[in-house]
């Protein structure tokens, strides 16, 4: 029989997490963490780990008699281009089937941009967007971060956007957040410095580089915020133009939590608690692709509440600080 103990830190999500296993009984601490952007870590990385590899399936959706037909095209080498050209308007999303990657694919697509979606599945990328609009837009690349050549899936793209995590089903897994939150996305981050693309956008978490209550109580998950600091570290220091965004808890809002909600944009380190939907993060993360002369070397933490004014997104992101 499980054993559990809970921890309370205030409302939010409850995180179930294993201490020990004896004789086939599992031991169990519950922690409910107020919305918090490391939960985010855990929630909007669902996307899973990304993969990647040369071989490319492009996904057309074609409407037949009010329903989605599907047609796969597969090849080794779908776009041949001149060396060096990326185009702003292709974005290559790793971790494209989560709830913030995918949110963000539709939101792109929305936006007249092209995407390049990083999967490790490309039936589960054609199941999950299946419904997307715009799909004509949208490539999907079989995309493994932690074992494959990466340059080459990105293609012409101008624009990555990370938005992979640990998944928090596989809590027992000690690796997890080392091996996706950091190494994964350093990989990701060193194709994108080789290709010279144009601009990175990473999507981590509160607390990565402030220690303070509840974000703090992440690290519980296999010290999943310092890995995530560490990727924060290397994608900063890897010379490319960059927007790191940190979002609250993702876990409880919906996507009508922004009816109540409205967005606040704050500089790094301001915030050790708070929600925000994953649909805001990928309207946010759309903004910045629309505007990466606002966006360019910028630290975003974002959060929602009801007292905070409708606004703009591109007038949040000209009065954020820049890190240069």
């Amino acid at each position: 029989m499980a054993t559990s103990m809970l921890l309370r830190a205030g409302p939010g999500p409850v995180m179930q997490m294993p201490v020990s296993r004896a004789q086939g009984n599992e031991m169990h601490t519950t922690l409910q963490s107020p919305s918090i952007g490391g939960a985010r870590s855990i929630a909007a990385g669902r996307s899973g780990h990304a993969m990647c590899s040369r071989e490319r399936a492009l996904l057309k959706i074609r409407a037949q008699s009010g329903t989605q037909d599907v047609t796969k095209e597969a090849s080794s080498d779908t776009s041949k281009l001149e060396a060096g050209k990326k185009n702003n308007n292709v974005v290559f999303v790793a971790g494209a089937t989560g709830k913030v990657g995918s949110r963000t694919v539709r939101e792109l697509l929305k936006s007249g941009v092209q995407v390049r979606a990083g999967v490790r599945d490309v039936s589960r990328g054609q199941a999950v967007l299946k419904a997307t609009d715009k799909s004509e837009s949208l490539e999907f690349v079989k995309c493994d971060l932690e074992n494959d050549a990466i340059e080459s899936c990105l293609g012409d793209a101008g624009v990555v956007v990370c938005t992979i995590g640990a998944s928090e089903k596989e809590i027992s897994d000690v690796t997890g957040p080392y091996r996706i939150d950091y190494k994964a996305t350093e990989n990701l981050i060193k194709a994108a410095t080789s290709a010279k693309v144009n601009h990175f956008i990473l999507v981590s978490s509160l607390g990565t580089t402030k220690f303070g209550w509840p974000a703090s109580i992440l690290n519980l998950f296999w010290g999943v915020l310092i890995w995530k600091a560490k990727a924060e570290k290397a994608l900063e220091e890897s010379g490319l133009s960059y927007t790191i965004v940190r979002p609250g808890g993702m876990e409880r809002p919906t996507d009508a939590y922004k009816e109540t909600h409205n967005l606040i944009l704050a500089p790094k380190d301001t915030y050790s608690g708070g929600q925000v939907s994953s649909l805001q993060i990928a309207e946010l993360i759309a903004a910045c692709v629309s505007n990466l002369d606002l966006a360019g070397n910028k630290v975003l933490e974002a959060i929602a509440e009801t007292t905070a004014p409708l606004r703009p997104l591109k007038d949040l992101l000209a009065e954020a600080p820049s890190r240069k």
